[in-house]
């Protein structure tokens, strides 16, 4: 399997709802920001919900930092307007949800289930050039934490600001970095 680290976002284009309102996003809308896609099985399910809240509750964070998150799944944009309408935790998401009917975009990112027509619980990371710094992949019944997702592109984006040193595990802003170099090998 080949990875899409450092790779960029095919051409895609696709119908989102977002803020009451049908949209078409593509990847121009990625250029010269940050952008998380957040890939999920289905609308109207059971742990899908809890993890599109949790975003839902970290957007302006994300949204300060300079990221945009798109929500995705192979439901159609009018389910995800019937969901927003019928449930109070989707009621909070104030972020794109795109829809990807075709399986077009879950099969570009790796996330794809044929046998089901879903998509895997896929987390991806572009940055403003829009190459792919991050690229996990959950099965559906492991829910993501948007607390620790923030902490990997707080991460990211201090390793595009700072390209000579690297985030040790559990990095977090303000804390000691490395600078990679023989007087570190054998040393940490």
């Amino acid at each position: 399997m080949k990875t899409l680290i450092n790779t960029t976002v095919e051409d895609f284009s696709v119908q989102a709802y977002h803020n009451e309102d049908f949209k078409t996003v593509t990847q121009e809308d990625l250029k010269g920001k940050w952008s998380i896609f957040f890939f999920y099985p289905a609308d109207f399910t059971f742990v899908c919900p809890t993890e599109l809240g949790d975003m839902a509750d970290k957007y302006e964070e994300f949204q300060k930092m300079g990221v945009e998150v798109y929500s995705i799944s192979t439901d159609t944009h009018f389910t995800h307007k019937a969901w927003h309408d019928t449930s109070d935790t989707i009621k909070k998401i104030k972020y794109p949800m795109l829809a990807d009917p075709t399986g077009a975009l879950t099969r570009a990112f790796g996330v794809h289930i044929e046998e089901e027509g879903l998509a895997y619980r896929g987390t991806f990371l572009m940055n403003p050039e829009g190459q792919i710094k991050l690229a996990e992949i959950h099965d559906n019944g492991i829910g993501r934490n948007a607390d620790e997702l923030m902490r990997k592109v707080q991460a990211a984006q201090f390793i595009a600001e700072h390209p000579d040193e690297v985030c040790p595990a559990k990095w977090k802003p303000g804390a000691e970095t490395l600078k990679p170099g023989l007087d570190l090998v054998g040393k940490i």
